[in-house]
């Protein structure tokens, strides 16, 4: 089972995806953010306390197909939050457009080799103005593309606005 969440910021994705993942054990929880700054670290160690500890926490901020291949038979679910700062962290990589193109459609791939549940998370970045410069401009359309992907391989597909799960798919 392959699950998309999206939402805006502080939306309840997150929150969602666990209760969606289920309860069976053993489960994993990929991280793509890092702490690369003292704001962000205290975000990170706030969600982690927000999360049950039966989950187990792996930090993955690109490498995430090769994990899921690699680990993921190992688990009856895996929660990947969040897909947008996977996709910063592969555009501040240094891949090229086609690079990131062929990465997304290599993680929905590897998310199907899970036995088990797995749960995207991803922001709704399109519902705002146009970025006033190329590169954002750039990660907002591959971002929705992205989430174009995510949504059309997915099983599931919610979208949760201040808290409220809406299913879509």
């Amino acid at each position: 089972m392959l699950c998309l969440i999206l939402g805006g910021a502080r939306s309840g994705k997150s929150r969602l995806a666990l209760n969606l993942a289920g309860q069976d054990l053993p489960k994993a929880f990929v991280a793509t953010g890092e702490s690369g700054d003292e704001e962000m670290a205290a975000r990170i160690r706030k969600h982690r306390q927000d999360r049950d500890p039966s989950w187990e926490t792996h930090e993955i901020p690109v490498d995430v197909s090769d994990w899921l291949k690699s680990k993921g038979v190992l688990y009856k679910a895996v929660v990947i939050d969040c897909l947008t700062l996977w996709l910063s962290n592969l555009l501040h990589s240094g891949l090229q457009e086609s690079q990131v193109l062929s990465s997304i459609d290599e993680l929905m791939r590897s998310s199907r080799m899970v036995p088990g549940t797995v749960v995207l998370v991803s922001n709704e970045v399109g519902l705002g103005i146009v970025p006033g410069d190329a590169v954002t401009r750039q990660f907002r359309d591959l971002a929705g593309v992205m989430n174009q992907r995510a949504a059309a391989a997915a099983d599931a597909v919610y979208l949760s606005v201040s808290g409220l799960p809406m299913k879509l798919k």
